[in-house]
């Protein structure tokens, strides 16, 4: 199974990971942290080096409870560094996190190599459009609701049923508009509860039926930390637990704020393989 990256093909036959850039005042865990370019070019530089094939920038918070931006209030926080980077790692795939149409557009013409959209599609039904015009590698991430209003009492028949059907239509509606490159992510902690998130993760294989890749992010997050009553900067090792499972269920990619760690994660099953 390959990607197509703006003509450079990544070959997920053994896992990568996407390093997360968070340049939000408010995300859940680094949030602030890198929000300049001098700190945003540090981080990027530091999970290159650890092993990252992607870089995923996000600017819009999308923890529980966030508003949704506007797209001049998220072109303010993304281009200024984004340019940047692009200029300084101009071979790097860059992906950017973005629910909106415009903002994916501009950043596709600029060169990023891949859109991750954690509405997939809902919030902005022109989205679709765009990657099929630019023929580039789409996340499409399960969502009920929006950041606001996802927490709110989260409730399925079957997760994992819903899910399945939910990612069956969208890429139906996707391979119509002839994009080729999809990437599922179930939106761990995206109006779950704690139990739907693993039963999720306990059911990730069922997902290769639809034949896309598989992209897990529970890096950090309330289904960690929550269920050992702990913080998320304490969070570390749950993270590469779940890893060490999702991986073993077929994951394709991982998103992590912690690179080296994820690295060694896919190192040493790929020893046992």
């Amino acid at each position: 199974m390959t990607l197509n990256c703006q003509g450079k093909l990544v070959d997920l036959s053994v896992p990568k990971i996407m390093g997360i850039l968070n340049l939000t005042p408010d995300s859940f865990y680094d949030g602030g942290q890198f929000n300049s370019i001098d700190l945003a070019v540090k981080q990027t530089e530091k999970m290159l080096q650890e092993g990252a094939t992607f870089i995923d920038i996000g600017a819009a918070s999308s923890r529980p409870g966030a508003e949704l931006l506007t797209v001049e209030q998220e072109s303010q926080r993304m281009f200024p560094i984004l340019n940047e980077l692009l200029k300084i790692f101009p071979n790097t795939l860059f992906s950017v996190d973005t629910y909106h149409s415009s903002i994916a557009r501009s950043a596709l013409d600029k060169g990023v190599a891949l859109i991750n959209d954690i509405s997939g599609g809902s919030i902005d039904n022109k989205l679709h459009q765009i990657i099929a015009n630019y023929q580039v590698p789409y996340v499409c991430m399960h969502m009920r609701g929006t950041p606001k209003t996802m927490q709110e009492e989260p409730k399925y028949h079957s997760i994992v049923e819903e899910q399945l059907s939910f990612f069956a239509e969208k890429t139906a509606l996707l391979h119509q508009k002839e994009v080729n490159d999809i990437i599922l992510d179930p939106g761990f902690g995206f109006g779950k509860s704690l139990e739907h998130n693993y039963e999720i993760l306990k059911n990730l294989h069922q997902y290769h039926s639809l034949k896309c890749p598989i992209m897990v992010g529970v890096s950090r997050k309330s289904l960690i930390y929550k269920k050992l009553n702990i913080s998320p900067e304490r969070a570390l090792n749950g993270t590469t637990s779940l890893h060490t499972f999702a991986l073993q269920q077929g994951a394709h990619i991982l998103r992590v704020h912690d690179v080296s760690e994820a690295v060694e994660v896919v190192e040493l099953l790929q020893a046992l393989n």
